[in-house]
């Protein structure tokens, strides 16, 4: 895509970096990185024994400050929505019922939800970790890009960054500049809200159940959370298991209980896994979904919000009548609709159809979305026509079209593993996570806060950005007035 007509973001240091300070201050940093956990697994040279730092950003990219305080305090807000929409399973089947019938990975979920309906949820808390995810736009005012409700990741390695870029601020005799980096208590923030949860459970023998991969890259992300846990709260233990352990071990109790062995209780579950169908090799895997759902645990997420961060549910909220259907108040009604962009239903209808016309004249302004989670699955701009043209029967039902944000440009280093050295100056774009934690059940609220937040930073010339993906990486916003 062009960027003539894009604004750039001054960096925080003038740039370029001399190349002997540049080596210098790289090395320094890529050490600080796997020191301090802000590291990865390989996914080419996979080692269970090694890890190699994660992809980041060398010096911290500017961001908005305005914007970003603006994210920061809509995050409570956000979080009542979702947990509102979450619980609203009329609107959840009406709104998913045409995606239902061409997309199988929602219609297991959907079958999942639809069962433990029949049979009365048994637990009614949930714990939600939420990461509300913007792009600045071309006017530096932010837009929501999606809203993760399930495997919400980076909160972990997130924290270590803030902390990195203060270190190489200060190697390159910028220690003043440091105060622009806002905190980030991300890793703490997410980890208090699950052991709140523990807690309202009031079983003091019982654990937390981390659901996993079968393969873990993003194993130090993960872990800091247990172990966060296990230093701060020591008398509350983590188990991790993958959904086919889950199958072959657990058991529900006379009253309810996860029972992870067969003995002990798990009365949290958090979903680290799940949310691809990748997860769910054969059918073993997605009843080990329904003994959790059937549980008395507290699930993070529930099915229920698990489908509340769907794709379609998103572009139905970005309609003013349906978002009315949750929030009352004009004033947060106008707040979030102020950060959402043109979404719009592909259903074989006339909204669908004028949909797929806008796409097709100009397919450059427009990105097309799945039900899908975990990056790499959108489809942008000129290839948009061929895969709408391919689509059969009903397949584009299970799809949304969204407005493509075009956000402006800042320049900076990126640091990856096996990467360039010295490492070219490059063009960028970042996108912010907002992180929130909340807990209630449908009628009554216990728990809601904004936690932290990261930011991940992209090549300007690449349309995905994912870290765990291999096309991102980390980076920490340089608020600037």
């Amino acid at each position: 895509m062009s960027h003539l007509s894009t604004p750039t973001l001054e960096s925080c240091v003038p740039l370029p970096l001399d190349d002997v300070l540049l080596t210098d201050v790289i090395e320094k940093a890529k050490d600080w990185a796997i020191m301090h956990g802000a590291a990865m697994r390989s996914k080419q040279n996979f080692n269970p024994d090694g890890v190699q730092f994660a992809p980041f950003i060398l010096t911290p990219s500017s961001f908005p400050r305005v914007e970003f305080l603006k994210a920061v305090r809509l995050q409570p807000l956000l979080n009542e929505l979702i947990h509102a929409v979450a619980h609203d399973s009329k609107f959840l089947l009406d709104t998913l019922k045409s995606t239902e019938q061409v997309d199988e990975f929602t219609r297991e979920l959907i079958s999942i939800y639809r069962k433990v309906l029949a049979e009365g949820i048994t637990q009614t808390v949930t714990l939600a970790l939420l990461r509300s995810d913007y792009l600045p736009n071309l006017s530096e005012a932010i837009k929501q890009v999606e809203i993760n409700t399930i495997a919400s990741s980076f909160g972990g390695i997130s924290t270590n960054i803030k902390p990195m870029h203060s270190y190489v601020l200060s190697e390159l005799g910028y220690q003043d500049k440091v105060a622009n980096l806002p905190e980030n208590m991300a890793l703490s923030g997410l980890c208090d809200a699950m052991v709140e949860a523990w807690k309202l459970q009031n079983c003091p023998t019982s654990h937390i159940l981390f659901v996993v991969e079968n393969v873990t890259y993003n194993i130090c992300d993960q872990r800091l959370h247990e172990f966060y846990i296990r230093e701060k709260y020591p008398h509350v233990g983590v188990v991790r298991r993958t959904l086919t352990q889950i199958h072959q071990e657990a058991t529900l109790g006379p009253c309810g209980q996860l029972l992870t062995d067969g003995l002990r209780e798990a009365s949290v579950v958090y979903f680290r896994a799940g949310y691809e169908p990748g997860h769910y090799p054969s059918g073993n895997e997605w009843s080990a979904r329904l003994l959790i759902e059937r549980s008395r645990a507290i699930k993070c997420p529930s099915i229920q919000y698990h489908l509340a961060g769907t794709k379609k549910i998103q572009q139905a909220l970005a309609k003013a009548d349906v978002l009315r259907r949750f929030v009352k108040e004009k004033e947060k009604i106008e707040a979030i609709r102020d950060i959402f962009t043109g979404l719009y239903s592909l259903d074989f209808d006339d909204e669908g159809d004028a949909a797929v016309r806008l796409a097709l004249d100009n397919p450059e302004r427009y990105v097309l979305k799945p039900q899908r989670e975990g990056g790499g699955n959108n489809v942008y701009g000129a290839d948009i026509p061929a895969t709408l043209a391919a689509m059969e029967g009903e397949e584009r039902s299970a799809w949304i079209l969204m407005e493509r944000i075009f956000p402006p440009i800042s320049t900076g280093y990126m640091i990856r593993p096996n990467g360039p050295n010295p490492p070219p100056l490059v063009q960028l774009v970042s996108e912010l996570g907002i992180f929130g934690a909340i807990i209630g059940t449908k009628d009554k609220i216990l728990y809601n806060k904004q936690v932290g937040h990261m930011l991940r930073t992209k090549l300007s010339t690449v349309n995905e950005g994912g870290v765990a993906a291999g096309l991102g990486a980390l980076d920490s916003p340089y608020l600037i007035d």
